[in-house]
């Protein structure tokens, strides 16, 4: 007679046996792969990354983008579900998949796979710039909070921009975009910065606090951000930009009024120290906005048309961002 002890143990083990042909016992991850993102490098590692993910014990799902959204759907769908959300595509493709988890009220981890153009995003948070180096991060990082900005109520993970290189993300083709890479933003932002038409706006940063401040005038350049790179060409390096601090950074650029000014302005730009007096640089949990009518903005480089009134707010550890700090392969 066998003793029942031993009859339990016994199944116990062949019940793990089981889960671990069929795959239970392993974290589920979805992969969304935008196919059409940067000069499409992450199709050709599919097989590749899909190893990664296995190597790491996830049980992976694979679903391709289509067309503009179906990154957010898949993600609001699905985020429930699963234990990890990758996604590979440009900043546009992991701002939809950060709504779609947040649109469906999950924390659900995420990691990136920087597949874009410009990548502004993957570069603050220290993802790798390779396919396979940037999945690995992906499948064996732990998660890090970061704060995500609420523009109108619509999430943006590290930039809402109108102005002079807001149009730069949307307006460059995207086989100049795949050819050039950084030089194709950059010649788009000189011709921007030529022909832009200064927008009448008023901030009010941390209404009813005693931060409270604001900030008016003619501006050919605006931006909210949590980043330390927005539209491929202003850096922030040499500021303590801190990602889950809440709070936003707010970069303006007042319009100059003579060829001098101008000047001040790109050389400021360009050594990173933002010290000309047409720029401020400020930080601020909240931020009311009144701009003319009809003034596009850009939020994580994708294409959002404004409003006369905005209200941005910081949503502080809202989102749990695979990042590539401290992990090395």
């Amino acid at each position: 007679m066998v003793d029942s002890d031993v009859k339990n143990n016994t199944g116990d083990v062949a019940q793990r046996e089981d889960e671990r042909r069929d795959g239970s016992d392993r974290k589920r991850l979805l992969f969304i792969l935008n196919p059409k993102a940067g000069t499409m490098q992450a199709v050709r590692y599919l097989a590749d990354i899909l190893q990664i993910f296995s190597d790491a014990g996830f049980l992976t799902s694979v679903l391709m983008t289509a067309k503009s959204g179906d990154a957010k759907t898949f993600a609001n769908l699905y985020a429930e579900d699963m234990d990890r959300i990758v996604c590979s595509g440009g900043d546009g493709t992991l701002n939809e998949v950060i709504e779609g988890v947040l649109s469906a009220g999950c924390t659900t981890e995420i990691g990136y796979i920087p597949s874009g153009s410009t990548n502004d995003f993957g570069a603050s948070v220290g993802l790798p710039k390779g396919i396979t180096d940037a999945a690995w991060v992906a499948a064996n990082g732990t998660p890090k909070k970061l704060d995500v900005g609420s523009f109108n109520g619509r999430y943006f993970s590290y930039v809402a921009s109108f102005g002079a290189f807001t149009s730069t993300s949307y307006s460059v083709p995207q086989n100049l975009k795949n050819i050039m890479g950084h030089t194709a933003y950059m010649l788009q932002g000189i011709r921007d910065v030529l022909n832009i038409k200064p927008v009448m706006a008023k901030f009010i940063v941390d209404e009813g606090t005693p931060n409270e401040r604001e900030f008016s005038g003619d501006f050919i350049f605006g931006a909210i951000c949590n980043s330390t790179s927005v539209g491929g060409l202003l850096k922030l390096d040499n500021f303590d930009v801190d990602m889950n601090d809440g709070m936003m950074e707010l970069l303006l650029i007042r319009r100059p009024n003579n060829l001098m000014e101008l000047n001040s302005i790109a050389l400021s730009l360009l050594d990173g120290q933002l010290k000309a007096d047409e720029i401020t640089f400020y930080s601020a949990r909240n931020i009311k906005i009144r701009i003319e009518p009809g003034t596009p903005w850009t939020l994580d480089g994708e294409y959002e048309q404004g409003a006369t009134d905005i209200q941005v707010d910081t949503l502080r550890s809202a989102v749990n961002l695979i990042t590539g700090e401290g992990v090395g392969r």
